[in-house]
């Protein structure tokens, strides 16, 4: 018995089919991986920054000893991040740092941007005394 003519013409497109919804499955495997590693990043830059701040905070007010953007890039650099600006703030009672932590995809140990936070540490500002 013969096949139908339309069932002919069917043939092998399993193989286009599979391969085409691997590929999807790949790509999608991809996209969530990256947005994991910007999240990751990010959340990083942004615990880096707080604690760069306080350190410097400190040390502005005489905590410790130190120069304020001098401890911030030590604190930024111990979380693996890397301090972009320091400003001491309000006559030395405030900092304020931002800090960039590179956002690496893993499975191909590829940097593909930055992920940049800010923080303020200090006394608040005079309007909200």
């Amino acid at each position: 018995m013969r096949e139908p003519a339309s069932a002919r013409g069917e043939r092998g497109n399993g193989t286009v089919t599979a391969t085409a919804l691997v590929a999807v499955a790949l790509i999608l495997a991809s996209a969530v991986l990256l947005w994991t590693a910007a999240t990751h990043a990010s959340m990083r830059a942004a615990a880096a920054a707080d604690l760069a701040a306080l350190a410097a905070a400190d040390t502005a007010r005489g905590l410790r000893a130190g120069d304020p953007c001098e401890i911030a890039r030590s604190v930024s650099a111990a979380n693996e991040a890397e301090l972009e600006h320091c400003a001491v703030e309000d006559g030395g009672t405030s900092v304020r740092v931002t800090v960039s932590v590179p956002v690496t995809f893993v499975a191909l140990e590829v940097k593909l941007h930055a992920a940049t936070a800010r923080a303020r540490a200090g006394a608040p500002p005079l309007d909200q005394r």
